[in-house]
């Protein structure tokens, strides 16, 4: 039972540097986000890509060695959480101690973690609404109305509210 502890710890330590790493590379992102550097931000999506590859393949193991200890005490791994792993392991408080600060600290990455990401799509959203804006505004400069205005032959000339003709007016 020590050496799945053991074993869950390190996993979870593990865990957590990874969340670190990818908590890092979600910080550079946002300055990438923000300066609108397109290839840069795929360069960056590729990292963390395999940063949650990393990740998913630790969870793995997290979730085989919570079955073990599941087995080991004869309880149903579905209900087995860390909290409740925290106070069966009341006898032995060094144990105890070090699962709680590497839940508590992988808790405390994953909510920075959430921040940032929730920031990064904010401003994602931002710059998507700002390039929708932008070709909504070219496409109504094309699709302005003509304008009242005749030539010297009595003819439309054919002028477009809101666009400039490209002449300088003199007069003003």
């Amino acid at each position: 039972m020590a050496s799945l502890m053991e074993t869950l710890m390190d996993i979870l330590e593990q865990e957590n540097m990874e969340y670190k790493a990818l908590l890092d590379l979600s910080m550079k992102k946002t300055r990438i986000i923000v300066s609108n550097d397109i290839v840069q931000l795929s360069a960056i999506t590729e990292e963390e890509q395999k940063q949650v590859d990393r990740i998913n393949a630790l969870d793995k193991k997290r979730v085989v060695a919570m079955q073990d200890i599941a087995n080991v005490m004869n309880m149903d791994v579905q209900t087995l959480k860390l909290g409740k792993l925290i106070e069966m392991l009341a006898a032995r408080p060094a144990e105890q101690r070090r699962l709680t600060e590497v839940k508590d600290a992988l808790h405390e990455t994953t909510q920075h973690m959430a921040r940032i990401n929730a920031q990064n799509k904010e401003l994602i959203e931002n710059a998507l609404e700002l390039v929708e804006f932008d070709l909504n505004l070219v496409r109504g400069l094309k699709a302005a109305p003509e304008t009242a205005e005749y030539n010297r032959g009595a003819i439309s000339a054919g002028n477009l509210m809101g666009v400039p003709s490209g002449r300088f007016d003199a007069k003003q």
